[in-house]
């Protein structure tokens, strides 16, 4: 069974938000990168956090059928990127979210509002 890219998106922000993930923001790339249908953005506020939700959505990721493709930054937990194909998944530690700012580098992409 294959799992559809909005459940994806909607799985990562659920275990971010589970992991209590600060400054939580999904961006639909949909028509403007072939990179991924989404983007979803967030940070901890230690390497620790960093790491747990980084854990937490890959775990839920693999148990749901979905393939990780990628996964960088574990070790030194700044900013741990989680590539599940088409949603692709950035958590930052907070000092770096905010020197990287990679919002503004897609500020054309939609943010999906929760429902």
């Amino acid at each position: 069974m294959t799992i559809q890219p909005d459940e994806l998106m909607t799985l990562a922000v659920e275990a971010a938000e589970e992991k209590k993930a600060m400054n939580l923001v999904t961006l639909n790339l949909r028509g403007i990168s072939l990179i991924a249908d989404y983007f979803v953005i967030c940070h901890g506020n230690s390497e620790t956090q960093v790491q747990a939700i980084a854990t937490e959505i890959r775990k839920r990721a693999e148990e749901r059928g979905a393939r990780v493709r990628g996964l960088e930054g574990m070790d030194t937990a700044r900013w741990v990127l989680l590539d599940l194909g088409d949603v692709v998944v950035h958590v930052f530690h907070r000092d770096d979210r905010e020197y990287y700012n990679i919002e503004r580098l897609w500020s054309d992409a939609k943010v999906v509002e929760k429902v």
